[in-house]
Protein backbone atom coordinates (compact mmCIF):
# COMPACT_ATOMS: atom_id res chain seq x y z
CA UNK A 1 0.00 0.00 0.00
CA UNK A 2 1.44 3.42 -1.18
CA UNK A 3 1.57 6.03 1.20
CA UNK A 4 -0.05 8.76 -1.28
CA UNK A 5 -3.37 5.75 -0.99
CA UNK A 6 -3.43 6.36 2.88
CA UNK A 7 -4.05 10.39 2.27
CA UNK A 8 -7.81 9.26 0.65
CA UNK A 9 -8.94 6.90 3.29
CA UNK A 10 -10.74 7.33 6.60
CA UNK A 11 -12.53 4.87 8.43
CA UNK A 12 -15.48 2.82 6.85
CA UNK A 13 -17.43 2.73 9.86
CA UNK A 14 -20.43 4.78 9.28
CA UNK A 15 -20.25 6.62 12.55
CA UNK A 16 -16.52 7.25 11.85
CA UNK A 17 -17.83 9.38 8.69
CA UNK A 18 -18.64 12.95 10.70
CA UNK A 19 -15.62 12.68 12.94
CA UNK A 20 -12.47 14.59 11.89
CA UNK A 21 -10.46 12.11 14.33
CA UNK A 22 -11.74 9.24 11.74
CA UNK A 23 -8.65 11.26 9.17
CA UNK A 24 -5.46 10.27 8.38
CA UNK A 25 -5.99 6.63 9.37
CA UNK A 26 -2.99 5.74 11.45
CA UNK A 27 -0.12 2.88 11.06
CA UNK A 28 0.33 0.56 13.36
CA UNK A 29 3.13 -2.03 13.43
CA UNK A 30 3.68 -1.04 9.82
CA UNK A 31 6.77 -2.96 7.77
CA UNK A 32 8.45 -0.83 4.78
CA UNK A 33 9.61 -1.36 1.37
CA UNK A 34 11.15 1.04 -0.94
CA UNK A 35 10.27 0.43 -4.96
CA UNK A 36 12.00 1.85 -7.41
CA UNK A 37 10.03 3.92 -9.42
CA UNK A 38 10.75 6.19 -12.58
CA UNK A 39 10.66 9.94 -10.67
CA UNK A 40 8.15 12.18 -12.93
CA UNK A 41 7.90 15.22 -11.20
CA UNK A 42 4.63 16.37 -13.32
CA UNK A 43 2.71 13.75 -11.58
CA UNK A 44 3.94 15.23 -8.13
CA UNK A 45 3.12 18.49 -9.17
CA UNK A 46 -0.67 17.40 -10.40
CA UNK A 47 -1.53 15.20 -7.24
CA UNK A 48 -0.43 18.19 -4.55
CA UNK A 49 -3.19 20.16 -5.05
CA UNK A 50 -5.40 17.26 -4.26
CA UNK A 51 -3.17 15.60 -1.31
CA UNK A 52 -4.70 16.94 2.33
CA UNK A 53 -0.97 18.14 3.64
CA UNK A 54 -1.61 17.86 7.44
CA UNK A 55 -2.85 14.31 6.90
CA UNK A 56 0.56 13.49 4.95
CA UNK A 57 2.69 15.21 7.25
CA UNK A 58 0.64 13.53 10.58
CA UNK A 59 1.37 10.16 8.52
CA UNK A 60 5.02 10.94 7.19
CA UNK A 61 5.69 11.60 11.10
CA UNK A 62 4.54 8.09 12.54
CA UNK A 63 6.56 6.42 9.72
CA UNK A 64 9.51 8.30 10.78
CA UNK A 65 9.52 10.89 7.31
CA UNK A 66 10.79 13.94 8.94
CA UNK A 67 11.88 15.71 6.19
CA UNK A 68 8.73 16.87 4.76
CA UNK A 69 8.11 20.48 4.38
CA UNK A 70 6.08 22.21 7.28
CA UNK A 71 3.71 24.00 4.68
CA UNK A 72 2.68 22.46 1.40
CA UNK A 73 4.73 23.19 -1.66
CA UNK A 74 3.46 25.80 -3.63
CA UNK A 75 4.31 28.32 -6.83
CA UNK A 76 8.35 28.09 -6.52
CA UNK A 77 8.63 25.21 -4.00
CA UNK A 78 6.88 23.16 -6.07
CA UNK A 79 8.83 23.34 -8.77
CA UNK A 80 12.46 22.65 -6.43
CA UNK A 81 14.01 18.94 -7.87
CA UNK A 82 14.72 17.74 -4.26
CA UNK A 83 11.17 18.65 -2.72
CA UNK A 84 9.78 16.95 -5.69
CA UNK A 85 11.88 14.15 -5.22
CA UNK A 86 11.35 13.71 -1.79
CA UNK A 87 7.83 13.76 -2.08
CA UNK A 88 8.37 11.33 -4.89
CA UNK A 89 10.16 8.78 -2.34
CA UNK A 90 7.29 9.50 0.02
CA UNK A 91 4.34 9.07 -2.04
CA UNK A 92 5.20 6.78 -4.59
CA UNK A 93 8.25 4.43 -3.78
CA UNK A 94 7.65 3.95 -0.02
CA UNK A 95 4.99 0.45 0.55
CA UNK A 96 3.53 -0.45 3.63
CA UNK A 97 4.00 -4.50 2.93
CA UNK A 98 2.44 -5.57 6.35
CA UNK A 99 0.78 -4.01 9.59
CA UNK A 100 -2.25 -2.07 9.95
CA UNK A 101 -4.59 0.87 9.91
CA UNK A 102 -6.05 2.42 12.87
CA UNK A 103 -9.39 4.34 13.30
CA UNK A 104 -8.37 7.90 15.36
CA UNK A 105 -12.11 7.76 16.39
CA UNK A 106 -13.34 4.73 17.08
CA UNK A 107 -10.00 2.08 17.14
CA UNK A 108 -10.79 -0.24 14.48
CA UNK A 109 -7.86 -1.50 13.02
CA UNK A 110 -7.63 -2.84 9.06
CA UNK A 111 -5.13 -5.20 8.29
CA UNK A 112 -2.43 -4.92 5.37
CA UNK A 113 -1.26 -7.86 4.12
CA UNK A 114 1.02 -8.21 1.39
CA UNK A 115 0.28 -4.32 0.85
CA UNK A 116 -3.35 -4.58 0.75
CA UNK A 117 -5.10 -3.38 3.04
CA UNK A 118 -8.54 -5.24 4.01
CA UNK A 119 -11.39 -2.97 4.50
CA UNK A 120 -14.45 -5.64 5.09
CA UNK A 121 -16.21 -4.74 7.75
CA UNK A 122 -17.07 -7.77 10.57
CA UNK A 123 -21.17 -8.13 10.58
CA UNK A 124 -21.73 -6.36 13.36
CA UNK A 125 -20.59 -3.10 11.82
CA UNK A 126 -21.39 -3.82 8.35
CA UNK A 127 -24.59 -1.22 8.72
CA UNK A 128 -24.82 -0.30 4.86
CA UNK A 129 -25.34 -3.83 4.24
CA UNK A 130 -27.99 -4.55 6.98
CA UNK A 131 -29.59 -1.43 5.42
CA UNK A 132 -29.70 -2.68 1.86
CA UNK A 133 -31.49 -5.83 2.85
CA UNK A 134 -34.30 -4.24 4.96
CA UNK A 135 -34.97 -1.65 1.85
CA UNK A 136 -38.05 -4.38 0.32
CA UNK A 137 -38.45 -3.87 -3.38
CA UNK A 138 -34.29 -4.36 -4.11
CA UNK A 139 -34.29 -7.58 -4.99
CA UNK A 140 -31.66 -9.95 -5.34
CA UNK A 141 -28.20 -8.98 -2.94
CA UNK A 142 -24.98 -10.53 -3.70
CA UNK A 143 -22.23 -9.08 -2.27
CA UNK A 144 -18.88 -10.32 -4.21
CA UNK A 145 -17.19 -6.96 -5.07
CA UNK A 146 -20.30 -5.19 -5.92
CA UNK A 147 -23.61 -5.05 -4.95
CA UNK A 148 -26.03 -6.50 -7.98
CA UNK A 149 -29.98 -5.21 -7.54
CA UNK A 150 -33.19 -5.35 -9.61
CA UNK A 151 -31.77 -1.67 -10.67
CA UNK A 152 -28.28 -2.46 -11.60
CA UNK A 153 -24.67 -2.99 -10.44
CA UNK A 154 -23.41 -0.63 -7.80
Amino acid sequence: MKILTVNFLTCAIKSCKSSPASFPLHFKDAELEQQQIAFNPKFIQNILPRIDWEGLKTTAAELGFTSLPTSKPEDDTAQDEKVLRDLHTLLLEMQVTEGKLVCGNCGHEYAIKEGIANFLLPNHLGEFLDTLQGISGLGKLTVSGSVTTSFGNW
